[in-house]
Formats: C-alpha cells, sequence, structure tokens
C-alpha cells in the first residue's frame, strides 16, 4: 500500500500535479529552473582537501545555503518511523558507499545559531533501495516480516551548536523517486532510557538530493550495481523541484576521502529552519520495546 502511494505520486507528476504536495505549493506545475540552476552548481569540493577531520566552521564558511535561507517544506513520505533510535551512526553494517553527513542549522528569523534544542531525525533506503522498518509491497520482500523490526539508517541526533552529523551510507535508489535522504527537525523532545527518541514539535520535513554524477560513480560500485529497480534522476523526480525552492540549494557539498568512491564520502549541508513552525507528521510504523508495530 505505501509503494503504491509512491508510485501515484510518480504517475501524477507525469502530468504536472503533485499529489500531496506541500501546501504553498499545491495546483502549479513542476518548475524546474530553480533546480535546473543548483544542478549547475559545482557542489565537487573534493580538491580543498578536506577530512572528517575537517571542521564543521571551515567546512560551513562559505556554504551557499548560509545566507540564512528557508529550506522548503516536503512530504515525510510513507516510511517514517516513529521512536528511532538516538544515535548518529545509523549504518547497522549495511553495505555501501559510507558518509559521514554534517548538518548546519540556521534560525531564519535570527540568521544565527538555533538557541531551542534541535534534533535532526535521518533515515533512507539501503544501497538496493529498501527502507527498514516498514513491510510493504514493492519495499524489498514484502513477505519478510523481519525488516519490521530492522532500524538501519535511521537515527535521531542533537544539534550542537548549530551542527548535527551522521555517519551512514550513501541510499540507493528505487522506482519513482531519485535518490535521497528524509529529514526531520524536532524541537525539543525526549531520550529515553533504551535510547530511543520521542519527538515534540516537528519545525521542518525536509529531503536531500545528488548531483547526477555523484550518483552516477557511486551507482557502479556494488551492491548499488545490483539494483535492478528503474532508475529517476533529480529533474524527473516529484520532490526535488519544490525543495529546490526560495532559492534554497537542496544539493550538498561534497569531498571524495580518497581516489576511491568506495571508501567513504564527506558531505555537508545548511538547512535554514522557521523555529515558530510546527508540521504533522504521521508514522508508518512504531519502534517499540517489542519491535516495530
Amino acid at each position: 500500500m505505501q509503494r503504491r502511494w509512491e508510485k501515484a505520486q510518480h504517475l501524477r507528476k507525469k502530468r504536472g500535479i503533485a499529489l500531496d504536495a506541500p501546501i504553498n505549493a499545491r495546483f502549479r506545475r513542476r518548475d524546474l529552473t530553480a533546480l535546473e540552476a543548483d544542478e549547475k552548481v559545482n557542489h565537487n569540493k573534493t580538491s580543498s582537501g578536506y577530512t572528517e577531520s575537517t571542521s564543521s566552521s571551515t567546512l560551513f564558511a562559505s556554504y551557499k545555503n548560509s545566507s540564512c535561507i528557508l529550506a522548503p517544506e516536503v512530504t515525510f513520505g510513507p516510511y517514517w518511523v516513529e521512536g528511532e533510535y538516538y544515535r548518529s551512526n545509523v549504518r547497522d553494517g549495511q553495505a555501501g558507499v559510507p558518509i559521514h553527513l554534517e548538518y548546519q542549522y540556521i534560525d531564519v528569523n535570527t540568521c544565527d545559531t538555533p538557541t531551542s534544542d534541535l534534533y535532526i531525525e535521518h533515515w533512507s533506503a539501503n544501497a538496493t533501495g529498501v527502507y527498514s522498518g516498514v513491510v510493504a509491497s514493492g519495499n524489498g520482500n514484502s513477505n519478510d516480516l523481519t525488516n519490521l523490526n530492522k532500524t538501519f539508517l535511521r537515527g535521531v541526533t542533537k544539534v550542537t551548536d548549530g551542527v548535527g552529523a551522521f555517519d551512514a551510507i550513501f541510499p540507493g535508489h528505487y522506482e519513482g523517486r531519485a535518490t535521497h535522504i528524509h529529514l526531520i527537525t524536532h524541537i525539543g523532545g525526549t531520550v529515553y532510557s533504551n535510547n530511543t527518541y520521542k519527538g515534540s514539535n516537528v519545525a521542518h520535513v525536509g529531503q536531500l538530493f545528488f548531483d547526477e554524477e555523484l550518483k552516477t560513480a557511486v551507482e557502479k560500485t556494488s551492491p548499488y550495481s545490483t539494483n535492478t529497480q528503474a532508475y529517476t534522476s533529480n529533474d524527473e523526480d516529484m520532490w526535488a523541484p519544490y525543495e529546490a525552492e526560495n532559492g534554497y540549494d537542496p544539493f550538498p557539498d561534497w569531498a571524495y576521502l580518497s581516489n576511491d568512491i568506495s571508501d567513504g564520502l564527506l558531505m555537508w549541508i545548511s538547512v535554514g529552519v522557521n523555529m515558530s513552525a510546527s508540521y504533522t507528521v504521521t508514522p508508518a510504523a512504531t519502534l517499540t520495546a517489542n519491535g516495530g508495530v
């Protein structure tokens, strides 16, 4: 049922209609102008010699989105799981190109570091386009009920001095969607003794996208190369154009950590948030003490 929802989105997208588009984008045709402009930006910073030890202040010193730009709101999709683990390393042994991804947060009302407690929730598909925590037609083997209890590539971390980071893998693609990462920004919330997180107010719901040249390089490696699902480009995606509105660039900057992409990538992006905003999100499943439900 969940994957049918995305297929319906994909079919409507072909007709220039976005189902469940953000309120300020409903009933408008997709405009690729802003997205295509962002696609021309050079996000490859490998020549700068950055490493995982490079400070956040250096990475974000001249970042494009740092000038108080509000990140557009888009769908949280059909695979958000409530109650995920509070952790910054979300790999859980998943094979793929490792990434260290840093998010810098900016309060667009003050153009400064947010003063409230912010928590970032991050999730994506694995290298072959499968999400953990959800059993659904089209999401891997729908007969594998153990996937409901899996938590790979999902986690929550706290923003400190305006920055939060995750160690993950580069996501794989699946039919109807360009390669992307989901994020939700919570203000406040509770970390329980079992290290799971319960959110409070949701101030931002967004997605990250990636340069086509980078995706091409990743897809040549294993296990991405075994993914037989149809590929969707950024320009064909139903949500990428909306995430590129308001002058916001939804593509993180990135750098190879060696000459071999399989050794990993350093990535970073700024996210402007309206701290007075509040959005409603509905989970596809919930992680409980007894597993996923």
